[in-house]
């Protein structure tokens, strides 16, 4: 319970955002758990017990992120990984190649073939521990 309350004392400055808090059925997770959440005007929502495999879906994307992004990078202060972690999620969802889309990233015009390229140009992400390439005309 006291790291809920706890974690709640972080979001101050995001309250009126934060409106949902998803977790999984585990044991530790107590009614008193839920009730500071509640206090706050957040609505718990519990991992449904017939998606078994709903809790993998939300430990990929925190491999991934760490895979590719923090376990690359001294992280200073929590204000540092929020800076980070922001640009990583929009790198993410607009420039990544993703395998669902036959490797093209989500922000890709569909009207271009992306190889082959007579130049392309390259965007550091992330200080450069990420790049994005794309086709100059």
């Amino acid at each position: 319970m006291q790291a809920a309350r706890q974690f709640t004392w972080t979001l101050t400055e995001r309250m009126g955002q934060v409106r949902y808090l998803i977790r999984d059925r585990a044991g530790q997770f107590t009614d008193a758990f839920d009730a500071v959440f509640a206090a706050e005007g957040i609505k718990v929502l519990r991992s449904a017990p017939q998606c078994p495999r709903m809790n993998a879906y939300a430990e990929r994307v925190v491999r991934t992120i760490r895979a590719e992004c923090t376990d690359r990078m001294l992280i200073m202060s929590q204000r540092h990984l929020q800076r980070v972690l922001a640009e990583y999620i929009e790198h993410y969802n607009t420039g990544r190649a993703h395998r669902a889309l036959n490797l093209r990233a989500p922000a890709d015009d569909p009207g271009i073939i992306p190889f082959p390229a007579h130049r392309i140009r390259r965007t550091p992400v992330l200080g450069g521990l990420i790049n994005e390439y794309e086709a100059v005309a």
